[in-house]
């Protein structure tokens, strides 16, 4: 199917020299609209199995602005696959439309279930998980963040040949399976960065279970206070990004990633190579609902929403 064909669209873009640096990032939101970057890859491998083994239902879990889940649901609408989203929070119940991810999500076909945050935090173990699982017959569940071994091997196909040059290759870390499939894939001297996108400091234990490899470090200075949140800071810096490189950023992954890599060089810090491959995972789904967000706070906005439309 024409969908798990390798994705012709990853180009290298070229940011120039940045204080005696050389910043090449890696045009992964360019594979598809929705199922773009990494999402692309960790579910490539995933959904060849569903389709394999005819099995008719993917349920997985995210939050309201979630890459994962708005992917998932338009892979599913694409390929024939009925799937189900477990959501964080279930006053979402009653205002899907508030969020684009989720009503999109919905759009696509996607059967939506908004839990408490304890029973999210808790997954199969929660008692309201297990009512929603026990209904369904045969499905494959995907975790939240799709990090599997399945996707991870997918995850090892971003690199290419021309990417073994660079010193290092940054990435944003949520749940860690897109570092995995890197660092498996680099060549011996070169390292693995990953910028945390999260307050979780769990991740590098569950990479090192993981990983036979020890080409990788975690960073994690730019958070901005956790998954999904920001600062107007971090928004001026994505849309100056933009209006100088024309490369979209998302808030949630690749602008804190950026933003980090920058102040890291601006500040004298940087200490891992002058050739830098950044890793674009795509996301930008997610910008219309982050506005909708700012708005609210009166935080500045994201300028390049409508480019994306």
């Amino acid at each position: 199917m024409h969908f798990f064909h390798t994705p012709k669209n990853s180009i290298n873009q070229s940011l120039g020299d940045v204080d005696g640096h050389s910043i090449v990032v890696k045009r992964e939101d360019l594979t598809h609209p929705i199922v773009s970057g990494n999402k692309f890859r960790k579910l490539k491998y995933e959904f060849q199995q569903v389709l394999n083994r005819d099995i008719p239902l993917v349920i997985t879990y995210g939050g309201a602005f979630s890459n994962h889940l708005a992917a998932t649901a338009a892979l599913g609408k694409m390929l024939g696959v009925q799937t189900l989203g477990i959501v964080r929070g279930e006053e979402w119940q009653t205002k899907i439309s508030e969020s684009t991810t989720l009503f999109y999500c919905q759009q696509q076909g996607m059967q939506l279930y908004c839990v408490s945050r304890t029973s999210y935090s808790q997954k199969e173990s929660a008692e309201e998980v297990q009512q929603i699982l026990k209904k369904k017959i045969k499905y494959k569940l995907i975790p939240e963040g799709g990090t599997t071994p399945l996707a991870i091997r997918g995850c090892t196909e971003i690199l290419n040949d021309k990417d073994l040059s660079f010193d290092v290759v940054c990435v944003s870390v949520g749940t860690g399976g897109t570092l995995i499939g890197l660092s498996k894939a680099a060549r011996e001297a070169q390292r693995i960065l990953g910028f945390n996108a999260l307050n979780n400091s769990s991740v590098e234990n569950f990479i090192s279970s993981q990983s036979d490899v020890s080409n990788w470090e975690i960073n994690s200075d730019y958070t901005f206070g956790g998954y999904a949140k920001t600062t107007p800071t971090l928004i001026t810096f994505m849309n100056t990004f933009y209006q100088q490189y024309k490369i979209p950023l998302d808030p949630v992954y690749t602008g804190k990633m950026l933003f980090a890599i920058f102040d890291l060089i601006k500040s004298g810090k940087w200490k891992w190579g002058k050739r830098i491959l950044v890793i674009h995972t795509g996301g930008l789904q997610g910008i219309a609902a982050m506005n909708h967000q700012l708005q609210k706070k009166q935080y500045p906005l994201i300028s390049y929403q409508k480019d994306l439309l």
